[in-house]
């Protein structure tokens, strides 16, 4: 008897487990005792690419996609109704999506836990899931992603999925036929929801829970979009959020007393950037521009201000300098990331020096922004008697740069927080491995640069390639 056979029966389906379903599937064929083992295999990862092979012009020969839902179907067969833990299906256009609901069903039936669906189907009707997958009883994890637009069943009111812990829907475009408020409700226990590319329905936004824990909300954008009125976020157990929509005109509610980390991307467009760089005010003759209300964004930075880690996007840097005598004190944040571009500001980014006490790492990915008269001293664009003032009161230790394309206005900034950050140790500055070759002539001066200010300055300086 060969060691493998000498085996527990118990243990093969789990040795069988790290296999991949086409290969564990075959050793059904070896005798009727693996064959019945192979039933007892608690995870199926279906992948039609995987099946057809990345054989250039496989999937269009005659027949293919038959055999593939043949193959389906007879692994379903074979392991009959024993109980499966997770299903991975992953399946592009001309598979029958009568049997990709068959088999989705059949997954149900088995009481899995744990479901993980990549369906593409392009097309004018597109595909709709089972109604059977919205009131599953043992969903605990469900994943659903595309590259084309997901419908979420309309009838938001019977959705009932009382033990999902984790909601992940990916695609071009999210339809749902209400609001995101009526939603929640359907599960009484999730804790992770990641919602990308969702279409907003209106412009009051309420998302309320007490068992969220991480957040990711991306609502698509387009040229017709318009500003939210309101957006509110009841979620007192949530640690993290993703947030990514225009700016709304107000923050009423904002219950993240527990947020330990915060990515914000609140985008403007170009017109409204420029109503903001000219400091609008309650006298100004436009009363309906949404970007006179664009301060209550402040609202949002004290309903977030626990928070030990925060991300912020170009457009809502620049827009957080109509609120800067209102920005609460970070008195926990630990990580600051700001992300710069050549036609957005940072006028903000002073405030968000000074009321950072207990700073360790400030990350920019970008140094070349949008210069103003409103610039701020933490800049050194614009000659100023009290530059750097922000910086001499600030406990960064550590400073990373990215995106680094070794221009003289790069390097001169990084002398500037080189001679007014009064605790720095250590800069990292990355350069893309591409720009890096197309600098092959400059490569000499940046290294001497880099030398000196190690020479000079009680910090090490660091020049890093990324993009490898």
């Amino acid at each position: 008897m060969d060691p493998l056979s000498s085996l527990p029966d118990e243990v093969h389906p789990h040795i069988l487990s790290f296999l991949t379903t086409k290969e564990a599937a075959s050793t059904s064929l070896l005798s009727k005792r693996w064959r019945n083992l192979f039933a007892l295999v608690p995870n199926l990862d279906i992948d039609d690419s995987v099946f057809l092979h990345p054989e250039e012009g496989k999937r269009e020969r005659d027949g293919i996609l038959q055999s593939f839902m043949d193959f389906v179907d007879r692994v379903l067969d074979l392991q009959g109704d024993s109980p499966l833990n997770k299903f991975s299906l992953k399946c592009k256009d001309g598979v029958d999506s009568d049997r990709v609901d068959s088999w989705i069903c059949k997954a149900l039936q088995r009481g899995v836990s744990e479901l993980d669906l990549s369906i593409d189907f392009p097309g004018y009707y597109y595909y709709r899931l089972p109604e059977e997958m919205f009131v599953s009883r043992t969903l605990v994890k469900l994943k659903l992603t595309s590259e084309f637009d997901i419908h979420w069943w309309p009838a938001c009111e019977d959705v009932s999925l009382p033990l999902l812990k984790s909601l992940c829907i990916c695609s071009r475009r999210i339809f749902f036929e209400d609001e995101i408020e009526p939603l929640l409700p359907c599960f009484p226990v999730l804790e992770e929801l990641q919602i990308e590319s969702m279409e907003r329905k209106g412009l009051d936004v309420t998302v309320s829970s007490g068992t969220l824990t991480k957040l990711t909300f991306f609502v698509v954008s387009t040229k017709t979009y318009r500003n939210p009125k309101s957006v509110c976020f009841d979620t007192p157990n949530l640690l993290s959020l993703r947030y990514s929509d225009l700016v709304a005109r107000d923050y009423p509610l904002v219950n993240m007393e527990k947020l330990v980390e915060a990515r914000l991307a609140l985008r403007a467009n170009d017109d409204q950037i420029k109503r903001v760089r000219r400091a609008p005010n309650n006298d100004d003759s436009l009363e309906d521009d949404v970007v006179l209300q664009f301060g209550n964004l402040a609202k949002l930075m004290k309903g977030i201000h626990n928070v030990q880690e925060l991300h912020l996007c170009p457009d809502t840097l620049e827009v957080l300098s109509l609120c800067c005598e209102s920005m609460p004190v970070f008195n926990n944040l630990k990580t600051l990331v700001i992300h710069g571009e050549g036609d957005r500001g940072w006028q903000a980014v002073p405030v968000l020096l000074r009321n950072s006490p207990h700073l360790q790492t400030l990350y920019i990915e970008g140094l070349v922004h949008y210069v103003t008269d409103k610039c701020g001293d933490a800049c050194d664009c614009i000659y100023r008697k009290d530059k750097g003032r922000s910086l001499t009161s600030c406990p960064v230790k550590e400073l990373v740069i990215g995106g680094f394309t070794g221009t003289m206005k790069e390097m001169n900034m990084i002398e500037h927080f080189l001679d007014y950050f009064p605790c720095l140790n250590k800069v990292e500055i990355y350069i893309d491995k591409n720009v890096l070759r197309e600098l092959r002539n400059e490569a000499v001066r940046i290294m001497e640069m880099i030398e000196e200010y190690n020479m000079s300055y009680r910090c090490h300086v660091g020049l890093m390639r990324s993009g490898q």
